[in-house]
């Protein structure tokens, strides 16, 4: 009898374990001017059920649109898009609670800072309306150095609305870290830095590869192995596929998310590839509104499964739970965040109806609690 009454108690231990295993914190970035909104916020999401649950948010943090988090949980580094008196900010980062505080924030010298990465040394970003790449250390004590590199960009594409000049939209680690790639939206080329964080300059420029004139390179993500690249282009919805190797770039598909006789205006947005790496998919914006579904072929191609409304406006950003049950789309516009359950055999995707009301989200990313 003692026997069974301890097995069944190492029952309910395990079910209690994986039941906690599978809730996650969901830190949230957002725009701060256009409606009533903190800065950072955090919840706590439940990836059985899909509910979430508000746990802290930041104060007066001006528009911390894109986040990254330090490889160890303890730190989250944000962007703060406000013109030329554009900064970004770090904050340590108490994963239980969710509670951030602020820590310290330095100028990019740079305006329009949109996307940000980081390593144990150093913190980038991309600079849309500056048009460049800022380089920032990180102290022992996870705040930010001063500015200690900015890498400007030049030149233009045919899109005259569009590409006057250098729009730099994304950087990114190659999968050996070896490299940091910066897609450039104005030029319409990929570009290729050697990474040395011991260096005072930690970016050497190696090498810029084109892609389609007027597409828009916007977002991208590597497969795991890294032997793939997958490339969304904002201006004319394309979806490239490239080999990986190196630093070098090899084209081997182009499909696109836009569909098939769609005549109104889009902007295509953001990208990402599920747990499983059974399937890729892309968001498009303005009047489309979709999210396409892939799935991803053993030579890495891609065939299209679906495409589905997100349910809202400005799907500018979206993320997908660790354990691969659900895909959040955060709608800059609508102001929510729609939670889509995953058909973990198909792809497919069905509204649950549950939804995170909050001001102009624009960056998800999932941590540890």
């Amino acid at each position: 009898m003692k026997k069974r009454c301890l097995v069944a108690l190492a029952v309910l231990f395990s079910i209690g374990l994986q039941a906690q295993e599978k809730k996650y914190n969901l830190v949230i970035g957002t725009y701060t001017k256009s409606c009533d909104s903190k800065g950072i916020y955090v919840y706590e999401f439940d990836a059985a059920t899909g509910d979430a649950q508000y746990k802290s948010a930041t104060e007066n943090v001006i528009n911390p649109s894109f986040l990254t988090l330090s490889k160890k949980n303890d730190f989250i580094y944000s962007v703060n898009e406000d013109g030329p008196k554009s900064t970004v900010s770090a904050f340590k980062y108490d994963s239980k609670s969710g509670k951030l505080d602020f820590v310290n924030k330095q100028n990019v010298e740079n305006p329009g800072p949109c996307y940000i990465i980081n390593d144990d040394k150093t913190v980038i970003t991309a600079n849309y309306t500056g048009g460049s790449v800022a380089v920032f250390g990180k102290n022992k004590n996870g705040s930010l150095t001063p500015l200690k590199q900015l890498d400007q960009h030049y030149g233009k594409g045919p899109n005259t609305k569009r590409q006057e000049k250098s729009h730099v939209h994304m950087v990114q680690f190659s999968p050996n870290h070896q490299f940091v790639l910066a897609t450039d939206l104005g030029t319409d080329k990929m570009y290729l830095y050697q990474y040395n964080p011991k260096n005072a300059k930690p970016l050497i420029l190696k090498d810029s590869i084109s892609v389609k004139a007027g597409s828009g390179p916007r977002h991208f993500t590597f497969s795991k192995n890294g032997k793939k690249m997958y490339l969304l282009q904002e201006l004319d919805g394309t979806l490239s596929v490239f080999d990986y190797e190196k630093g070098k770039l090899e084209l081997i598909q182009e499909t696109t998310v836009v569909e098939e006789g769609f005549k109104e205006s889009f902007s295509a947005a953001d990208i990402h590839i599920s747990p499983d790496e059974q399937f890729l998919y892309a968001t498009n914006r303005k009047e489309a509104n979709t999210i396409s579904c892939f799935k991803i072929l053993k030579d890495g191609k891609l065939e299209l499964v679906s495409r589905n409304s997100t349910l809202g406006d400005g799907p500018r950003n979206f993320a997908i739970d660790p354990t691969g049950n659900f895909l959040l789309v955060a709608h800059q516009y609508t102001n929510d965040i729609v939670v889509f359950k995953r058909d973990k055999n198909t792809g497919k995707l069905t509204d649950t109806g549950k939804r995170i009301p909050l001001c102009s989200p624009v960056c998800l990313v999932f941590t540890e609690q």
